[in-house]
């Protein structure tokens, strides 16, 4: 049963079908900043350092809006949820900001643990959508978001297509 732990250590995770998923405890936000630069590196992103990320975070966390879940004992990977109030409806909304397992750990389960805890803390915290951004070539993150019916719209009869717009300020 996938679960977020408030505290606690993990035990290790390697081989287990049902990873552990928990909120940052103690010196967890290290391990936060250095994840976050690692997910940026790997795809050749611009990245502050781990430290200056782990600062940034804990001022999120702080502040009430932002939420981080964590898997396997290295951590082996994160979820970071960002949420603010709903205007045409009550409740919250959720934005998944990161999703993240390190290379070593992707395949077994840990990304799909985190994206479910991600949606029960959003339930948690009354919210009634999630959002998700992803590039059009991660075929992979794409099909767990659509396998936990995450749905973009695409090609649907009737539907619009849905369009995701960022620019730099």
């Amino acid at each position: 049963m996938n679960g977020v732990r408030d505290s606690g250590t993990l035990p290790d995770m390697t081989g287990t079908d049902d990873p552990v998923i928990r909120q940052p405890v103690g010196g967890d936000l290290d391990a936060v900043g250095r994840l976050l630069h690692d997910f940026n590196r790997e795809f050749d992103e611009p990245t502050p350092a781990p430290g200056v990320l782990s600062e940034r975070i804990a001022q999120l966390v702080a502040g009430g809006d932002t939420a981080v879940l964590l898997a396997g004992a290295g951590p082996d990977g994160l979820a970071v949820l960002r949420f603010r109030p709903a205007i045409w409806s009550e409740g919250t909304e959720a934005y998944l900001a990161e999703l993240y397992v390190v290379p070593a750990r992707r395949g077994q389960g840990i990304g799909r643990a985190l994206l479910v805890a991600a949606m029960d803390e959003a339930r948690r915290r009354n919210a009634r959508t999630m959002d998700i951004g992803v590039d059009e070539p991660d075929r992979v993150a794409r099909h767990l978001y659509e396998s936990l019916g995450f749905t973009n719209r695409t090609g649907a009869s009737g539907e619009h297509v849905m369009f995701v717009y960022e620019r730099d300020l």
